[in-house]
């Protein structure tokens, strides 16, 4: 009999839903919300107003597009946190109704976790070929940057983070700065590409260990922009390209240091990267660069895979499931949860 997991993700502002099969993902529905970008960043009751509204629609298609019946589904895994508590609180509650209603068990599933076992997503007639363990992710997203060892499926250990921002949020907080608009790393990613990355420089902050900071990177950006808009109040659009290469290339340097001191101290040679961030062309660039010299084997996800989507979930509910892992009906959300 096949082991059907209905994925629930509502850590933020996307609502996704989506089935896996015995590890083989059939459907994947995300309803992203547009209302955020009027206020440059994530207001968290409107989202979790859109994810009430998302919700049964998204988990409708999810299920239809799987070709399965609601009867069918084995069981539903959950983000529990991290996240935002009032977003986690709709998908935590909708589970629990869904578990109750079909009487099948739920599995929490960590959303950091869900980005690192994204590499094990896989599709029907797609050759994917996974990490053994043990492995290291570069785990960069708006709110997490981290170095992950992973030993296995559930035995994970953050050798290093960002102690104060996170490289997504650097992105974002610097396109806000230049009016750029919400979200900014895929803008500034855009922009990037036409300009010289070396035109400006900007501050990296001399973080020992494996350990990120970005809040001096933002200080400089902004300082930069301040003092050159003394003389020229247009000198934002006049250089947007050359500011964006700069400040991307500088992020992308800062994340692939720590890298390849990470793998110089464990001696792991695969890599994995997960997070929104994971999708900056640069990022995947540079690292299949740097892995080519140095001999590393990097496992880099599809794009619709780094950012928030249901199908990581359900892929690591799958892998619980097989655990036996179960969650008690009375499991409250954690806005703060660690691994």
């Amino acid at each position: 009999m096949k082991v059907n997991i209905l994925g629930i993700e509502s850590s933020c502002d996307d609502t996704s839903a989506a089935i896996v099969s015995d590890g083989i993902l059939l459907s994947n529905v995300i309803a992203s919300q547009a209302v955020h970008s009027a206020y440059g960043g994530v207001v968290p009751e409107l989202a979790s107003r859109a994810h009430q509204q998302n919700i049964i629609p998204v988990v409708d298609q999810a299920i239809k597009q799987s070709g399965l019946g609601k009867d069918e589904i084995t069981a539903v895994a959950f983000t529990r946190g991290p996240g935002l508590l009032g977003s986690l609180l709709v998908g935590t509650s909708f589970a629990k109704g869904f578990a109750l209603a079909g009487n099948i068990p739920m599995i929490e599933v960590n959303h950091l976790q869900g980005h690192v076992l994204s590499q094990f997503v896989h599709e029907q007639g797609k050759d994917v070929k996974n990490p053994t363990f043990p492995f290291l992710t570069l785990l960069v997203s708006g709110g997490h940057t981290q170095i992950i060892l992973v030993k296995d499926y559930f035995d994970m250990e953050i050798i290093g983070t960002t102690i104060d921002d996170a490289a997504g949020e650097a992105f974002d907080k610097c396109a806000k700065v230049m009016g750029l608009g919400y979200p900014g790393g895929p803008i500034i990613d855009k922009h990037a590409h036409q300009g010289n990355h070396d035109a400006y420089q900007f501050a990296r902050p001399n973080i020992k260990g494996l350990d990120f900071s970005f809040s001096g990177l933002k200080t400089s950006f902004l300082y930069t922009l301040r003092d050159a808009m003394v003389d020229d109040p247009d000198y934002i659009e006049h250089h947007i390209d050359d500011l964006c290469a700069s400040l991307q290339y500088t992020i992308v340097s800062i994340l692939i240091d720590k890298l390849a001191k990470a793998v110089k101290q464990t001696g792991i040679r695969q890599i994995t990267i997960g997070g929104g961030v994971a999708a900056n062309s640069e990022l995947r660039d540079t690292l299949t660069e740097v892995a080519r010299r140095r001999g590393w084997t990097v496992f880099i996800p599809e794009r619709k895979y780094t950012t928030d989507n249901a199908a990581m979930i359900a892929g690591a509910g799958y892998y619980k499931y097989l655990r036996g892992e179960f969650a008690s009906m009375d499991l409250a959300p954690d806005a703060r949860l660690k691994f």
